[in-house]
């Protein structure tokens, strides 16, 4: 389902302008992507506060209007008032034409208490929270189901063992990297310090791949 989110047109960027925007009780946002012209708008404060509050915000579509056109977008950033916490700006990527987004997925684990290692004393360490993936913007998988019932100390759950729809792939494609593992109590620390690690390395990808194709709008202060 795509909700559909009323936005008024903004002329200009910077960061005097949003701040107007903000005064007027609106939230300054920038819709980029799909090799178009990014273009500012602002949105209803209420409105989008909402919105965040249901939750899987980053991995819902929106279409929003603007004087009379619809562009078909996926959150892709919020920023938040660093004392309120409230939102006062929004970044959207337009959707490809393809119809295919790049987004996180959660990963939730199943029934714990009928977990062959977790009952032998093993504890739960998991690498990845979220798995990344490529998929229909229309189909958004809402997660990532892990049994861990048959799951025994030193097993490691990898991302190939994780059902997903046949129109759903990981971002990364090069190996079967690891989502979970069942440890022995004496193995925790150094499974944490392994996760840390696995982290990092994401965290190093995800800075190298470059944002969108071409460069957004500067109001965001």
């Amino acid at each position: 389902m795509v909700t559909q989110i009323d936005a008024i047109a903004r002329p200009r960027a910077g960061k005097g302008a949003a701040r107007q925007v903000r005064r007027e009780g609106n939230i300054p946002a920038v819709i980029y992507g799909n090799n178009k012209d990014p273009i500012t708008v602002a949105l209803k404060s209420n409105e989008l506060r909402k919105l965040i509050s249901k939750g899987r915000f980053f991995a819902s579509v929106f279409d929003v209007q603007v004087d009379g056109k619809t562009e078909r977008v996926l959150p892709r950033d919020v920023q938040f008032d660093p004392v309120m916490d409230y939102p006062i700006h929004v970044d959207f990527q337009r959707i490809n034409d393809d119809g295919r987004v790049r987004v996180f997925v959660p990963v939730a684990f199943k029934n714990r208490e009928r977990s062959v290692g977790l009952k032998r004393g093993g504890a739960l360490n998991i690498v990845r929270h979220e798995v990344e993936v490529f998929c229909p913007a229309d189909g958004i998988p809402q997660e990532f189901e892990i049994d861990l019932s048959k799951v025994d100390i030193g097993t490691s759950i990898h991302i190939s063992s994780v059902n997903m729809p046949a129109d759903t792939t990981p971002t990364i494609s090069d190996r079967d990297f690891t989502v979970a593992t069942i440890v022995g109590k004496g193995a925790k620390a150094q499974a944490d310090e392994d996760a840390d690690e696995a982290d990092a390395a994401e965290a190093g990808e995800a800075s190298g791949e470059g944002g969108g194709d071409e460069k957004k709008a500067d109001d965001k202060s």
